[in-house]
């Protein structure tokens, strides 16, 4: 058998959410509106096809914590930056607004997860912490599928030197020249990296920078801003 895997990532537009969160706003953490995140919210669950409390959220706190999430939960997941389910109509979502998004899924199996892996959790780890406990629940690496979604590219993530050899150290790939000729981070190619080093099958990565793309969230270019939502789920048909 093989599950039907579906993934979808947001934009700025289309929600009720007013400047400096404009309009598609799914973060409730960031000083918004709650009734507008709400609002918004429940339009992403329409859209997807889905009940509210069909899509599960997390309280992302940059950390390597991996949660199995067995059903829908009435509030954010508390304290993690991973949920992996085997469930199917059960919808994972992951906010960003310069970090990495990976949406991680074995069709076979049947087993998916999404992951927030910011420069933090891309460091210490939570990428291979997500790849085990899907292994747990039966997934194969070689069977796993991986998609990267939009995020700071490297030639525009300036960091100091001693931050980059740092990061780097623990995420090999991930150093670059900035289009500044700085020194830079590229999470992505150090995630894809490490992925395939891991033995999955096939990285994916959505092009689109963040920083440079004002259809997106970014912290960096405007802070306070909204999020995005990368997410991940399986038809139960």
């Amino acid at each position: 058998m093989t599950f039907k895997v579906r993934r979808a990532v947001t934009t700025r537009a289309g929600g009720v959410s007013q400047a400096p969160y404009d309009s598609f706003n799914l973060g409730d953490h960031v000083g918004d509106d709650p009734d507008a995140v709400a609002h918004n919210r429940a339009r992403l669950a329409r859209d997807l096809g889905v009940g509210p409390d069909r899509v599960v959220w997390m309280e992302q706190v940059h950390s390597r914590t991996v949660t199995v999430v067995e059903g829908p939960v009435a509030a954010p997941v508390p304290v993690t930056d991973a949920l992996v389910t085997t469930q199917t109509d059960l919808v994972l979502a992951v906010l960003t607004a310069d970090c990495v998004p990976v949406l991680l899924s074995d069709d076979e199996a049947g087993v998916i997860a999404a992951v927030h892996a910011g420069r933090v959790g891309a460091r210490i780890g939570i990428v291979p912490r997500v790849l085990d406990k899907m292994i747990e629940l039966g997934a194969k690496p070689e069977r796993i599928g991986a998609f990267l979604g939009p995020a700071a590219s490297g030639d525009e993530y300036e960091v100091p030197p001693a931050m980059q050899a740092d990061v780097e150290k623990h995420l090999p790939g991930s150093a670059v020249r900035t289009a500044k000729g700085t020194a830079g981070l590229d999470l992505r190619a150090g995630i894809r990296r490490q992925l395939i080093v891991a033995g999955v099958a096939a990285v994916a990565a959505d092009p689109r920078c963040t920083i440079t793309d004002t259809r997106l969230f970014s912290h960096r270019r405007g802070a306070p801003t909204g999020r995005i939502a990368s997410v991940i789920w399986m038809d139960s048909e």
